[in-house]
């Protein structure tokens, strides 16, 4: 077996006006991630981390905030096409692992909802899924309520 290991991170600021979205579920808040598709920085640190192990390069690249076609688009659907490139490879995925670092809204209660979009998205088990959320103690933009940011690590075989 070939096994790859691949690390993504995003962060976005928070604004006034726009929907929270984080692991494609909708978080009642004051404040949304400010960004050209939903801001989703959950599933942009997971596509870099699944692009970055098959080195395929990064969101960015695949899908620019230059061209309108990704204009307020679901992360979930962009996790899908990283999904089509890392099948058309030979890969699956092993495991993933991801932290959110949000000063708020607390997250507990839509960590579990946020897997199963991943795991369905993926095609994977949801056991496979973990993620984590921090604050940053008040500390840095973050900290300041100023942005959210998102880590995620993959393993990926064939």
């Amino acid at each position: 077996m070939q096994y790859k290991v691949g690390i993504g991170y995003d962060i976005h600021r928070l604004s006034e006006g726009r929907k929270l979205i984080l692991g494609g579920v909708e978080i009642p808040h004051k404040t949304g991630l400010d960004g050209h598709s939903d801001a989703d920085v959950l599933l942009h640190s997971l596509c870099d981390s699944i692009l970055g192990a098959l080195g395929k390069g990064d969101i960015g690249e695949l899908f620019p905030n230059t061209d309108d076609k990704f204009k307020g688009i679901s992360s979930l659907k962009l996790l899908k096409e990283v999904r089509e490139i890392l099948h058309k490879d030979g890969f699956n995925i092993s495991n993933i692992d991801c932290v959110v670092q949000a000063e708020e809204p607390k997250l507990l209660p839509f960590k579990k909802k946020m897997a199963g979009n991943i795991a369905r998205t993926l095609g994977v088990e949801e056991r496979y899924v973990n993620i984590k959320a921090t604050t940053m103690e008040g500390l840095g933009a973050i900290g300041e309520k100023k942005g959210i940011a998102a880590y995620s690590s993959v393993i990926i075989f064939k």
